[in-house]
């Protein structure tokens, strides 16, 4: 899992780490459906908090956290922050605000808290710092996860962007939340260069 501090995460430009992943790319040709994938994601820098009042106190481990930071770092991407918060609305409003306007990552996963029950206020606390809200994520996951089971309509997880940061709620499981984060990510990249406002962003249209 690769793992770096917020503060050791360099002042490279999108611009500059895209043309690095896609030089890194270029070394691998064994497998090039791969290596393509891994070129449009390998410069996205990622976030994950975990929102878990038991994960939070030390009573149960977190496994979605490691589970996604693993996914991300078998595709290229960069963690550079991961935390347990319990499952409090202003705690975690606090955290993804500071998270985003450091402008250290590009994507925030916040994992758990987006069911039914009366601790569950991920999405409240989304809704309180993002500034536009992206539906289209949030239904193509909750659309292909109701393939697997009919609780995927019980989710509530929100999507939106702060400043330059997307933020994706994705459930508690570590099941639940790779799965997720799998239906979205080939499109990760291209919302980052259109919301850094990149010239890559307009090879796709």
């Amino acid at each position: 899992m690769k793992v770096i501090s917020r503060n050791t995460n360099g002042t490279r430009t999108l611009k500059e780490r895209v043309q690095a992943s896609a030089e890194n790319a270029e070394k691998n040709q064994e497998n090039p459906r791969t290596s393509a994938f891994i070129r449009v994601q390998s410069f996205l820098r990622f976030g994950i908090l975990t929102a878990s009042d038991r994960s939070a106190r030390g009573e149960r481990p977190d496994l979605s956290g490691p589970a996604l930071a693993e996914f991300v770092s078998s595709q290229g991407g960069t963690v550079v922050r991961a935390a347990i918060l319990p499952d409090d609305r202003d705690a975690l409003r606090e955290a993804m605000a500071e998270w985003c306007d450091s402008r250290a990552m590009d994507v925030l996963l916040v994992t758990g808290g987006t069911g039914f029950a009366p601790r569950d206020v991920t999405p409240e606390a989304t809704r309180l710092v993002i500034e536009r809200e992206a539906p289209g994520l949030a239904e193509a996951m909750r659309a292909e996860s109701l393939k697997v089971t009919p609780h995927a309509m019980l989710s509530r997880g929100v999507c939106g962007i702060r400043g330059k940061t997307m933020i994706i709620n994705l459930p508690g499981s570590p099941k639940a939340a790779l799965e997720n984060l799998q239906v979205v990510f080939s499109v990760l990249g291209h919302a980052v260069e259109l919301l850094q406002e990149s010239p890559e962003a307009e090879k796709h249209h």
